[in-house]
Order: C-alpha cells, then sequence, then structure tokens
C-alpha cells in the first residue's frame, strides 16, 4: 500500500512538472535587450485575440514538449499583438497603433508582415535582428520542428531546405 501511495504521489509530481513546462514568452523589447547580452535568435509569434488557429496553435503546437524544449534553448521567443493599441519600440524606433480598417493595428507587425497582415505569421530573426524568414498559417509541432530546428541549428547558412528535410527524413 505504501509503495501505491509513493507511485501515485511520484505520478502527481511528475506530471504537474510536465504540465508547468511552457515556453518562454517575452515582448519584443525584452527580446532586443536579452539578445544583446546572450546572441540568440529570435521567433515572434504574430497573432491576434480573435484568431482561431493562434489559439489552436497555443493549445496544441505550443504546448509539445520538444517544441518548448528547442525554442527555450534556441530561440528568444516573443508574442505580438498585430492591433496591439501600445507603443512598441524595436531598434530604437516607436511603431504606434493605426486606427484604419475594421480592427486597426500596429505599426510594428505590420513592418515586419512587409504590410501583409496574416494570422499567426511567424518571424525568425538572427541574432543581429535581421529577419531570415516570414512564415504565415497555422503549423503543427512535426510540420514547425524541422523549420525552427533548421534555423536554430544554422543550418540555413550552408545547406539548403530540401537538402536538410531529405537528409533529416522531415524530422528535427
Amino acid at each position: 500500500m505504501k509503495n501505491l501511495a509513493l507511485l501515485l504521489f511520484l505520478t502527481l509530481i511528475n506530471s504537474s512538472y510536465l504540465l508547468g513546462q511552457e515556453i518562454n514568452w517575452m515582448t519584443i523589447e525584452e527580446a532586443e535587450l536579452a539578445v544583446k547580452k546572450q546572441p540568440k535568435k529570435i521567433l515572434i509569434d504574430v497573432y491576434t485575440k480573435w484568431c482561431g488557429y493562434c489559439k489552436k496553435m497555443d493549445k496544441t503546437t505550443f504546448q509539445d514538449k520538444e517544441m518548448i524544449d528547442y525554442l527555450n534553448k534556441k530561440f528568444y521567443c516573443v508574442k505580438m499583438d498585430g492591433e496591439d493599441k501600445n507603443i512598441m519600440t524595436f531598434k530604437g524606433k516607436e511603431f504606434s497603433f493605426v486606427n484604419k480598417g475594421r480592427r486597426g493595428y500596429n505599426e510594428l507587425p505590420a513592418a515586419l508582415l512587409k504590410g501583409k497582415l496574416s494570422y499567426p505569421t511567424f518571424v525568425y530573426l538572427d541574432e543581429d535582428l535581421r529577419i531570415l524568414l516570414v512564415m504565415p498559417g497555422y503549423r503543427s509541432s512535426s510540420e514547425m520542428l524541422p523549420i525552427v530546428s533548421y534555423l536554430g541549428s544554422n543550418k540555413y547558412k550552408d545547406m539548403k531546405w530540401e537538402a536538410y528535410i531529405n537528409e533529416t527524413k522531415g524530422e528535427k
């Protein structure tokens, strides 16, 4: 009976630990400061509060343990609301909310997405804050892990995407 109680206790502790694991999301300002202290790439998740696929990715893709581990190790991860009404600062420039259209938009996500506001969209920046890739649309963890590992491992510098996928069989 003691062994059963101990086993149950350890299972509960392990489950709560796994459930407690999450991506270390930050603001773009925090990521810009962090990259100066310890260079890493940046992944920006451009979303909106009303976006169904954004919510689905938060509940599935961004709950995948392998995804969480890899992103926390190799990237600073930023959640950026495309319709944020607050001023955002990036590379010394302030970006404001523009009250235009049905809902309006913030100038920073609009600039990063070159005016093509689509949610979710993922913007990958290198350690020097240059855009590596802008990738619109929902992705499952099995679709997104090869992309983040291709960029996070710097394979993109000396290997074409097709060769990387053939070599890794589409796995991380």
